[in-house]
Formats: C-alpha cells, sequence, structure tokens
C-alpha cells in the first residue's frame, strides 16, 4: 500500500488532496466533502472544516481550528490553535485568528490583523489593517478596529464606534476602562 505524506512545515505527514478543490489535508484532520480547500490551502493538525465552509489561496488552518458553516479563510490568512471562524465571517490577507479567539456572523479580519486569546468579533464587526484584538476583548455590532489600534483586556468596542489609529482600548466593565492614543492614556467615563 503506497501512502501519501506531505510537509506542512514541520515534515513529512499522513496526507491527501481534498476533492473539491485539491488543497492538502492531513490525514488527522478532518474536512467535510462539502467544504472548498483550494489547491494550494493546507488543513492540518486536528483542524476541522465543516458546512460549506471554504479555504482558499496559501490560507491555512490548523492545531484544533474550526472553521465552519459558510466561513471563509482565505490568501495568506491563518487559523490555528483552538480558534474557531464560523458563520459568514472571512478571515483574508494576511489575518490571523488564534488562540481561543472566535470570528462569527458577519464579522471580518482582513489585512493584517491578530484576533487572539480569548478575544471576539462578530456581528458585521471588522478588524483590519495592522489592528490587534485580544485578552478578553469583544468587538461586535458594527464596530470597526483599524490601523495599528489595539483592543484588548476585557474591554468591549460596539455599535458604530471606530477604534482607529495607534489607539489603544482597554480595561474591564466593571473597573476603569481607558483610551491611549499618541502617548497618552485617557479614562473613559459613562455620560448621560
Amino acid at each position: 500500500m503506497n501512502m501519501t505524506t506531505f510537509d506542512f512545515g514541520y515534515g513529512q505527514v499522513p496526507a491527501h488532496k481534498h476533492p473539491n478543490g485539491g488543497g492538502w489535508v492531513a490525514d488527522t484532520a478532518t474536512v467535510a466533502d462539502t467544504a472548498y480547500v483550494a489547491s494550494d490551502a493546507k488543513v492540518f493538525g486536528s483542524a476541522q472544516v465543516c458546512g460549506d465552509a471554504e479555504v482558499s489561496g496559501d490560507a491555512q488552518v490548523s492545531g484544533n481550528a474550526w472553521v465552519y458553516g459558510n466561513a471563509q479563510v482565505s490568501d495568506n490568512a491563518r487559523v490555528s490553535d483552538n480558534a474557531r471562524v464560523s458563520d459568514n465571517a472571512r478571515v483574508s490577507d494576511n489575518a490571523q485568528v488564534y488562540g481561543n479567539a472566535r470570528v462569527s456572523d458577519n464579522a471580518r479580519a482582513y489585512g493584517n490583523a491578530w484576533v487572539y486569546g480569548n478575544a471576539r468579533v462578530y456581528g458585521n464587526a471588522q478588524v483590519y489593517g495592522n489592528a490587534q484584538v485580544f485578552d478578553d476583548a469583544q468587538v461586535y455590532y458594527k464596530a470597526w478596529v483599524y490601523g495599528k489600534a489595539w483592543v484588548y483586556g476585557d474591554a468591549r468596542v460596539c455599535g458604530d464606534a471606530e477604534v482607529a489609529g495607534d489607539a489603544w482600548v482597554s480595561g474591564n466593565a466593571e473597573e476603569d476602562m481607558f483610551i491611549e492614543m499618541n502617548g497618552k492614556r485617557y479614562k473613559l467615563v459613562e455620560v448621560e
């Protein structure tokens, strides 16, 4: 019996080409027949790609990550560790989603954005440019985080809010919330 192997960057492992798209899938990973894995895309480790999800371009899904529903991971994007990308979410360009992060609903992560830790990006939110969302932060509804902005700690960015440039938003909803811009730190207060 001939065993087919492929090197996903960590040495040769048993693998096969997915029948829908021709991309490489490690035998330890699970990809549904209904999912699409393009010829240069890779799914390995114990990753799962389910439903009508798509992995295209040079994208990689690895570790214990799941991509499911109608989600798309494309270009040079990476989804790894225990991350989840679901529903109609899109992760593209050079974006990375890892750790226990979640990108769901109609959310987008693109450019060189990173979503990691236990962060959540959902609704119609967008994270792009060189922005980072991490720790237990949440970006949702129609919020945008872009430029070199960071949203972290227990911060919540929602509604039609935009966090851009070099801004940092952090804090705990039960304590004080801060935003940092141009080297200065500002405490956010609720105004009624």
